[in-house]
């Protein structure tokens, strides 16, 4: 924040609530918010915007319920008004959002006299935000606290002006006149990272094991396709990971850590969001075009999938957890897709039970730290704190699943095939069993993160166990 400037307490502060008093932009959220109850409202949105943007944003507000407890709120500015607050000034609310989410805020933070906001014939946003001020405090009978260039017929009509994490224009406006700023915390390199969720990325490589498999790995071309198709799969699964952020807003403030992701924290705004995502799914159908059709097939199918998972699915018992571990069996295909290499129905059965067992592991850590009653769900799932017991049964059983059709694989006509001493791949079996049976202890004694994914790439004794593994492996093809 830069120096203060001192206001006299006689007149009343108004605030904006959009990207002032709070890091966001509530239409935005509310729009999503109204497509994740029902996602045909996607049709009527543009009927609404047609009668004009008041009644665009007044029939969302009304089939919406937003939980202002838990909004991405400016902490310096919030503290700022509390002080004023207390010292006896007049606040007043003055925003373009519509009046039921403007009354939600009120009422959480129960610091404004008296609310002005959008209703259902009037867009209260520059101008008549000005006109709507004047004709209650007066010209320069008041303050104002905005941070864009529509709020600038406010500031011009105002006695004085702050400036809150300021766009462009808003950022001129105040090097001109020199008023009173709250700068907002930067995005750093780290921000854009968390936002990709670059390290889910280490999932897609799962699209070099029909190759690395098949003894074909070596090969110039096999290499080329596989590395495209991991770029492709990463692309995608970022825009869709951008999108179930944007969507899971209200869930993820609530979440004792995905809070601080960057939409739920307000670091990163919904449009650029939507940006990025867009551009991510340009480049990975750009990389299709480099690939066989089948390929683009398969990411089409994941694309379908992954939606469908972030908008309903992953709200239905057991089907989500099925639902990720087909995800995983897509990497698969999408790597034979792309190098056009036969894929093994061992391979795939083995992805299936294993994959599932960790799906299961972050519903067990979900359900552990919960904090609803017994018989009610966890926020956003299909469980309840009581099927935890069944939820560690069928984990730990998937595990032990994974390693028996390893066991047959091993035994089997293609592994005599391929591997002149498959003896040699044995102890690939104890080794699979201690990586994911060591999960699901970690997991027990609530030391596991709650990507279970994550946690074996980055865990130094599994990524032993896994070196350990493909030493075996390449020994054994070799002798």
């Amino acid at each position: 924040m830069n120096a203060p400037v001192h206001h006299r307490m006689d007149l009343p502060l108004a605030v904006d609530l959009d990207g002032t008093l709070v890091s966001t932009d509530m239409l935005w959220e509310t729009v999503f918010l109204l497509l994740k109850k029902n996602p045909l409202y996607l049709f009527l949105l543009p009927v609404w915007l047609y009668s004009g943007k008041a009644r665009l944003k007044w029939e969302i507000a009304k089939r919406v319920t937003v939980d202002a407890s838990h909004l991405p709120y400016r902490k310096d500015f919030l503290a700022f008004l509390r002080r004023e607050h207390a010292a006896g000034r007049q606040i007043v609310l003055a925003t373009a959002s519509a009046e039921p989410i403007a009354r939600a805020v009120a009422d959480e933070l129960k610091l404004f006299s008296a609310v002005y906001s959008t209703s259902a014939g009037n867009n209260l946003s520059a101008k008549r935000k000005a006109s709507a001020l004047c004709a209650a405090y007066g010209e320069k009978g008041f303050d104002f606290a905005g941070n864009d260039r529509a709020d600038i017929p406010v500031f011009d009509v105002a006695r004085s002006a702050i400036i809150v994490a300021p766009d462009v224009a808003a950022d001129r406006y105040q090097k001109r006149h020199g008023t009173q700023r709250f700068d907002s915390h930067k995005a750093s390199l780290k921000t854009y990272v968390k936002m990709l969720r670059v390290h889910q990325w280490l999932k897609n490589l799962l699209v070099f094991a029909p190759a690395v498999l098949a003894h074909t790995i070596a090969y110039s071309e096999t290499i080329i396709a596989s590395s495209i198709a991991f770029l492709a799969f990463s692309f995608s699964a970022s825009a869709i990971y951008i999108l179930n952020d944007i969507i899971d807003l209200p869930l993820d403030r609530r979440h004792p850590t995905k809070r601080n992701r960057p939409f739920a924290s307000g670091a990163l705004s919904i449009p650029f969001g939507l940006t990025m995502s867009a551009c991510l799914l340009l480049a990975a159908a750009s990389l299709c075009l480099l690939l066989p059709a089948a390929f683009a097939a398969v990411i089409g199918i994941y694309l379908i999938a992954t939606t469908a998972y972030s908008l309903s699915v992953k709200r239905m018992l057991l089907i989500d957890v099925l639902c990720l571990a087909g995800l995983y069996s897509l990497r698969l295909l999408g790597g034979k897709a792309a190098t056009e290499l036969p894929l093994s129905f061992w391979l795939v059965a083995f992805a299936l039970f294993f994959f599932l067992s960790l799906a299961l592991v972050k519903r067990y850590v979900e359900l552990q730290v919960a904090t609803v009653d017994e018989r009610d769900r966890i926020a956003g799932r299909g469980y309840r704190p009581e099927d935890i017991q069944v939820v560690g049964q069928a984990g730990v059983s998937s595990a032990f699943a994974a390693a028996l059709v390893l066991s047959l694989y091993i035994q089997s006509r293609e592994t005599a095939e391929l591997y002149t001493q498959p003896w040699l791949i044995w102890p690939i079996v104890p080794i699979v069993l201690y990586i994911i049976v060591r999960v699901w202890i970690l997991a027990h004694r609530r030391e596991m993160h709650d990507d279970p994914v994550v946690f074996i790439a980055t865990d130094w004794r599994s990524q032993a166990f896994i070196v350990l593994g493909a030493c075996l492996l390449l020994v054994a093809s070799f002798i």
